[in-house]
């Protein structure tokens, strides 16, 4: 059997509060980037890329923030190729046991042509600005964003100038997610046969998954000399996503005998940190999403579901407790006692206060009345909703009653508690989901415009949960909010509140349009 200690080690960078948080809509708050960010660090990641800290005063803040509780990852900054980002980044990140600034810019002919800056000119800034972090920091990143479209000679002549001014990790980004395996494997081999000083640092890899091939572009170069990858949880990230932390992990671990590396990942804590970024960036994980799905260990063929009966491994090359996926999916129900309930939870990966503890157990036990049975799926959706839904609230849904049918159009009569006070009013609406965002609408005025709307069953049966996601944008500001009850139309009006409450945080941290403004710090790799 393969002695795993002594096969190559590949670091994993998670980006997800970075490149991840750049979906739009994902935005996280400050105490759930913090959160994730403890969670990624007790799963053993090597860096986390923390956030963009010259973004905005929040990004800088949770970016100081995840340096100063950090135990083991290393905690890395984005900043771009000029010398008030690189500052601001190692004002962030110094706080950490292990600080790490990433600077970057654009060396694709597409990229040059934005600050008009010759080959020569770009270099020069290239050489002064990794030397100028390698001056605050022993340990830089470096980018050239759009690599895989940048000329092979001239991507050796800046990765050459990025090494001999101080560089100790070399990214090779596929920012738009353009390369192909085989393709990504020879950039990779490419620079560590031409660039002198190659064979001395690290290089990374950071694929995007416009094509659908992040993964194998990230293997590819991984069996090519790379010894990073990036990646985020669930994928998250702009357009179609990021390389996903889940996939390149699992794909190592079961793939060993052609893929001979290893991480220092514990899998066992992946389905936990899937449905806690799942639930705080509002993103709902596809059913048939590879590794963290919900179809992924489910055989509905009569010919799978016999052969796995007789031997698991003739339908899974993973098992689920790999992942952290227990089969444990007792049915709880309205006698079920406190205890029970915690002892549950710990199962599934959630360790609650008291006062938290107490909170969701109030709801489970209006569920209880309500289901005849209360299954895993069900008890994260609780702790989901209990999270999302604070009692601090500015806004809080207090009752509603809707009336919907074919006779006529939906009405719907609505009771908000706003900063304390109950505030009634009623409305009417092309169906009840409408009628209900109407009488929200007239409470509490806004001119955000729904994005998005999804409703998610969380178990079988027409007595299950629904999951509902909504999406607003107002004035550059994108939020999203998310709720579950058996009641559809009530979930999705808590879903909507959640989301209108983030927007007002939103405002508090920026004046009008300072997102819009901060867009530019937001081209990155």
């Amino acid at each position: 059997m393969t002695d795993k200690t002594t096969q190559p080690r590949v670091l994993i960078l998670d980006t997800t509060l970075r490149d991840g948080e750049q979906s739009p809509g994902a935005t996280m708050t400050h105490d759930e980037k913090l959160e994730i960010a403890g969670l990624l660090d007790e799963m053993g990641v090597d860096i986390i890329e923390a956030g963009f800290p010259i973004a905005s005063e929040g990004d800088f803040a949770a970016v100081a923030d995840i340096a100063r509780n950090s135990r083991n990852s290393t905690i890395c900054g984005l900043a771009r190729a000029n010398i008030a980002d690189i500052d601001r980044c190692w004002d962030a990140v110094k706080h950490a046991r292990s600080p790490r600034i990433h600077t970057f810019i654009g060396t694709s002919p597409l990229h040059r042509a934005i600050p008009n800056l010759t080959m020569d000119e770009m270099a020069e800034r290239i050489h002064a600005t990794v030397t100028h972090a390698r001056n605050l920091c022993d340990n830089v990143q470096w980018s050239p964003m759009d690599a895989t479209r940048t000329e092979h000679d001239y991507l050796c002549r800046v990765v050459e100038i990025a090494i001999k001014a101080g560089a100790t990790t070399i990214n090779i980004p596929d920012t738009v997610g353009y390369t192909y395996p085989m393709e990504s494997a020879k950039l990779i081999r490419m620079l560590l046969e031409r660039v002198p000083g190659a064979d001395s640092i690290i290089f990374a890899t950071h694929c995007h998954n416009d094509l659908g091939m992040a993964t194998a572009n990230s293997l590819a170069a991984v069996e090519a000399g790379a010894r990073q990858i990036e990646c985020t949880i669930n994928g998250l990230g702009e357009r179609a996503g990021n390389t996903a932390l889940e996939e390149v992990v699992m794909a190592l671990r079961v793939r060993n005998d052609i893929l001979p590396y290893r991480t220092g990942i514990d899998t066992t804590k992946i389905m936990h940190l899937s449905r806690r970024v799942s639930t705080v960036s509002g993103f709902a994980v596809q059913p048939n999403k590879a590794i963290v799905g919900k179809n992924a260990f489910l055989h509905e063929s009569g010919i799978h579901q016999d052969g796995v009966l007789k031997n698991v491994e003739t339908f899974e090359i993973m098992r689920p407790e790999d992942i952290g996926l227990y089969a444990k999916n007792i049915a709880m129900g309205k006698h079920s006692g406190r205890a029970a309930l915690r002892s549950k939870l710990r199962e599934l990966g959630f360790e609650l206060a008291d006062n938290q503890l107490y909170d969701v157990f109030v709801r489970f036990k209006a569920l209880a009345d309500r289901k005849k049975e209360v299954y895993d799926d069900d008890l994260i959706a609780l702790v989901a909703d209990q999270a999302a839904n604070a009692e601090n609230d500015t806004i809080q849904l207090k009752s509603l009653r809707v009336v919907c049918g074919t006779a006529g159009r939906a009405e719907a009569d609505m009771v908000l508690t706003i900063d304390g006070a109950d505030h009634t009013t009623d409305a009417t609406g092309d169906g009840p989901v409408d009628a209900a965002f109407n009488c929200v609408k007239d409470l509490w005025k806004h001119k955000a415009r729904l994005q998005l709307y999804q409703v998610h069953a969380v178990t079988e049966g027409t007595d299950a949960q629904a999951t509902v996601s909504v999406r607003l944008e107002e004035d550059g500001r994108i939020v999203t909010g998310q709720a579950a009850d058996t009641d559809t139309i009530v979930a999705s009006v808590k879903a909507y509140i959640n989301a209108l409450n983030r927007l007002v945080v939103r405002r508090a941290k920026t004046g009008p349009g300072d997102d819009v403004k901060m867009v530019n710090y937001r081209d990155s790799v």
